[in-house]
């Protein structure tokens, strides 16, 4: 048997009033999931439990088949483990995002929480150059992908709030900078990446050719390594994760999975698609379970770009799962195969939102009686089959063992 997650970040939504309040899923032209949805169990799933953040390091977390209660530790810790940067135990590790502030009526406020999103030669260039000043005895950089990259603070403290800054796009940064024990220190960090980022040759060049500034850091997410079971001590079987996100892949890792880093995989909605499917099904020939993590709608909905989710909507249709499903028919008799979001990103908000998911389990073997026809992947029809799985963290066991719902 092979078991195959297909991960659609952010898919999920609200109602839109303007286009008939109907949420981008039921908009989409998605055949394959539609198919999917008939054919096998529908329902719904909490990802995120009550109290914690609706991140997509929670949601994955739970995806997985790992309790966040239980487990989580933080952002960042997840994405040095991706990077391969060790924590000790006295090591507080943050999210460093590159971002662009505006100044409007003598106030900063969130412009664009990924610079851009500049690419990672650039940002690498960046990181380098902020190293040069700001590394110290107990704080060190390390460059990452794009926007993305790592602050360790060793002997530091987690006890303090941060704020995503995918959560405040437009909005004064005034009520969001860290607050609590060692927040001055981090603070600091960001005051003096601001006096120093104007002067790089890269942020001139940048300048030069109106691309968005790189005006700050962003610190957040921080926390202590994350140490979790191995998936195949859970779970008896091996296999792989792919996504062109840090986060994912770190999770991945710290689960003991293998992950795959294919060439073109960027998080976007020019990603590389055929790359990522042709990698999980040779991933199969070796392990019996692949996580195929798509970040594109999600990236969408933090833009607000209706038109855009849309089309990651239905690229992740056509051109992960429908092909998915075309090469596991080919090779395998007997396989699964689990469709879902992590966590809805409504385009309204353009940040995460904690409501339950829609998820699909389809088994080759057809085990569902009947097929309905009337049904589509949708929110609204998910709810309509009545299945809830309120504990995310138990809907791996329930895809791997084959527990009824």
């Amino acid at each position: 048997m092979k078991y195959v997650v297909l991960i659609g970040d952010g898919m999920a939504d609200y109602p839109i009033e303007e286009k008939g309040g109907k949420t981008p899923l039921e908009l989409a032209a998605i055949s394959c999931m539609d198919m999917l949805a008939q054919k096998g169990t529908l329902g719904l799933v909490h990802t995120i439990p009550d109290g914690m953040e609706p991140g997509s390091d929670v949601a994955n977390l739970a995806a997985m088949g790992y309790d966040p209660r239980k487990y989580y530790s933080g952002r960042a810790p997840v994405e040095a483990a991706s990077i391969g940067v060790a924590l000790a135990d006295s090591d507080i590790a943050f999210r460093c995002n590159l971002v662009t502030l505006a100044d409007k009526d003598g106030a900063l406020w969130m412009d664009d929480y990924s610079a851009g999103h500049i690419t990672t030669a650039q940002a690498a260039e960046i990181i380098a150059g902020l190293k040069k000043t700001l590394d110290s005895s107990d704080i060190t950089f390390y460059p990452g992908v794009s926007y993305r990259h790592l602050m360790v603070w060793k002997n530091g403290t987690d006890k303090l709030k941060t704020t995503p800054p995918h959560d405040i796009s437009g909005r004064k940064i005034d009520d969001y900078l860290p607050r609590g024990e060692g927040a001055e220190r981090v603070r600091q960090l960001m005051e003096q990446s601001r006096a120093i980022l104007p002067g790089m040759e890269i942020s001139k060049q940048r300048a030069a050719r109106g691309d968005s500034a790189v005006s700050s850091i962003w610190l957040w997410g921080q926390g202590r390594a994350l140490k979790i079971p191995h998936f195949v001590d859970l779970h008896g079987i091996s296999g792989s994760v792919i996504s062109a996100v840090d986060l994912v892949k770190g999770l991945g890792i710290c689960a003991g999975l293998k992950s795959i880093d294919v060439p073109g995989a960027t998080g976007y909605l020019d990603t590389n698609y055929a790359g990522k499917v042709s990698a999980a099904l040779q991933a199969l020939e070796s392990g019996d379970f692949v996580y195929v993590h798509v970040e594109a709608p999600d990236e969408a909905s933090h833009k607000g770009s209706f038109a855009e989710k849309i089309q990651a909507i239905e690229d992740f249709d056509a051109r992960i799962v429908a092909p998915m499903i075309e090469g596991l028919d080919k090779r395998y008799r007997d396989f699964k195969v689990l469709v879902m979001p992590d966590h809805p990103t409504p385009l309204c908000t353009k940040t995460h939102a904690s409501d339950p998911v829609p998820f699909i389990l389809y088994d080759s073997a057809n085990r569902v009686n009947k097929i309905n026809n009337q049904r589509a992947y949708c929110e609204k029809d998910a709810r309509a089959a009545g299945i809830v799985v309120d504990e995310g963290a138990l809907l791996m066991d329930q895809f791997i063992r084959g527990v009824a719902l």
